[in-house]
């Protein structure tokens, strides 16, 4: 087991979701306009050319949170690019995170299947 790896992974995806939690706790940012900025800062990062080398660092520590859909977002998008043309453009990002998105809504309707909706008070 790579413990160092572990290590970066918890110590990288521990820094992106303190920063989400603090923009929580001390901006008027809702918790929705935070997740968007997570996936277009993970987008435009990875278009910069920045976010590849985090993610070869720390792995799933970067891959995991919403900046790491972001980054699986544009990368499908550039490999679509260069396999398919312009067309890619508008097909390779759902491909790549098409099970991503399968689980959250599969899952969200198990859940709300099974939970019993109510009140918070």
């Amino acid at each position: 087991m790579d413990w160092l790896m572990i290590v970066k992974a918890a110590a990288v995806g521990g820094a992106i979701c303190v920063v989400g939690q603090l923009l929580i706790d001390y901006t008027k940012l809702t918790p929705a306009r935070i997740l968007v900025t997570y996936v277009v800062l993970g987008v435009a990062l990875t278009g910069l050319g920045v976010y590849e080398p985090l993610v070869k660092f720390a792995g799933c520590g970067a891959t995991v949170p919403l900046t790491g859909f972001g980054y699986a977002l544009a990368e499908g998008v550039r490999e679509a690019v260069q396999q398919q043309g312009l067309l890619g453009a508008l097909t390779g990002g759902l491909t790549a995170t098409a099970g991503g998105i399968t689980a959250a809504v599969s899952l969200g309707l198990l859940f709300s299947l099974v939970a019993k909706s109510g009140d918070k008070s």
